[in-house]
């Protein structure tokens, strides 16, 4: 993610050379097509975990239909999708308040961007069972080729160097599409073909019901949870746009950066997807509880580790950006020393939210800390403090701060709620139940 993250960067610089107008726009489309790729990537959490408790109960036939299952599924829900957001681009852009030249180069770009959808989904799917099945660095390796080749291809498809076309803005999005494309082709056929890690094999009669049923139940609520929180991203990106594109532009690039540094610890929450399932699948309520200890300390240190790095990289902004104006530059500065101070929450609820709570299986926890965060607090309030109040940006970074000092609170007691010993006795014997909170 961190490798995944820096080529997102390097492309926000690539992009930021044909100036503040072209990252707004890319920022606003990235944040409208973030909340399908991300909603539907649940799938592939919901696969990891089921996969990792499959695997802990060594049943191996019934890792080859979750994953099938799994794949299918992403596939269908995908290609439903891409179609008439693809054609109503336009229109979703327009609601978001953006300038109209801001929509008019954020229009093509969404469009090529969201043919990336079901290779992006069957990525997630194949190394979420991949992180399952103890082959941790095979996505990783898949994702620095990707990370390569993307990099390659958005600097030649944007400025036309060598045998590629000069295709300015699009091209960066024609990048995307081929880099997710190889990535999805390379861990199918590392899960598939050269280490034979899995068979296809798809459930037949009675076992789709038996096994789509938890599949759904375990990506539902994380579907609707990231559907909050990118929902939350695409809001908070129209309010900065009706603040001016230069609040826009700077925002994208504090995001960016964020995002580099934040996904240091993002690991952390897969590891409690995998461990804690795999620990509930052997009935083991104390090894769960152990690594949800570990990987709390865990995430303290990370925050304040890439928290302070986060906050030093506010330093290379006016070089790396130097076409994008002054005042973008100013925003964004301290727009990154502003959010810098809230790593320690974002990364809190990463874990517990995106981890320890949907192994729980309290998918109303997870919801009713976004809701509550997103939705009662953090949206209200940069509504308010963006657009009606003197603070105008600084309103919108702030309240982006109290959304997440709500969802710690919001988490945290759901996460003390918890029986584990309960858990491991449903879980034990029973790999494809799903336990309640």
């Amino acid at each position: 993610m961190v490798i995944q993250l820096l080529l997102s960067f390097i492309n926000q610089i690539i992009v930021g050379t044909l100036g503040a107008v072209s990252v707004a726009a890319v920022g606003l489309s990235g944040s409208l097509s973030f909340m399908f790729f991300v909603t539907l990537g649940a799938i592939g959490s919901g696969t990891s975990i089921l996969i990792a408790r499959r695997s802990g109960a060594n049943d191996r036939r019934g890792i080859n239909h979750a994953l099938a299952a799994a794949a299918l599924l992403a596939t269908l829900l995908g290609a439903v999708l891409t179609v008439p957001i693809v054609t109503g681009a336009g229109t979703l852009l327009r609601l978001a308040g953006g300038a109209p030249d801001v929509t008019a180069a954020a229009t093509p770009y969404m469009q090529v961007f969201m043919l990336a959808l079901v290779p992006g989904l069957l990525g997630w799917v194949f190394s979420g069972a991949l992180r399952s099945l103890g082959h941790a660095r095979t996505p990783l390796v898949a994702t620095v080729i990707s990370v390569v080749l993307e990099a390659i291809l958005a600097y030649g498809l944007v400025f036309g160097a060598g045998p590629f076309p000069e295709l300015g803005l699009i091209g960066a999005a024609w990048a995307v599409v081929a880099a997710n494309v190889y990535k999805a082709v390379h861990l199918a056929w590392q899960l598939y073909g050269a280490r034979r890690l899995v068979h296809f094999e798809l459930p037949r009669g009675d076992e789709w019901g038996a096994l789509t049923g938890p599949l759904v139940t375990l990506s539902a609520p994380l579907a609707f949870t990231e559907f909050v929180w990118t929902l939350g991203g695409f809001l908070y990106a129209a309010v900065y746009a009706r603040v001016g594109t230069e609040a826009l532009a700077a925002s994208q690039i504090v995001g960016t950066l964020e995002g580099i540094f934040i996904v240091g610890s993002f690991g952390l929450m897969s590891a409690a997807t995998v461990f804690i399932g795999q620990s509930l699948g052997a009935g083991d309520a104390q090894a769960a509880r152990t690594w949800i200890d570990r990987l709390t300390r865990a995430g303290l240190l990370t925050a304040l580790l890439f928290g302070a790095l986060f906050a030093l990289s506010s330093l290379v902004i006016p070089l790396v950006f130097p076409k994008v104006g002054p005042e973008v530059q100013h925003i964004a500065v301290l727009g990154v020393l502003i959010t810098a101070a809230a790593q320690i929450f974002k990364v809190r609820n990463m874990i517990v939210g995106g981890g320890i709570l949907p192994s729980a299986g309290d998918a109303q926890g997870v919801i009713i800390g976004d809701v509550i965060g997103a939705l009662i607090v953090g949206l209200p309030l940069a509504i308010w403090l963006g657009l009606y109040t003197p603070l105008g940006v600084w309103g919108v970074f702030l309240a982006r701060i109290l959304e997440e000092i709500a969802k710690v609170l919001v988490f945290e007691w759901r996460r003390r709620r918890v029986n584990w010993e309960r858990l491991a006795q449903e879980q034990q014997g029973q790999p494809v139940t799903v336990a309640a909170h």
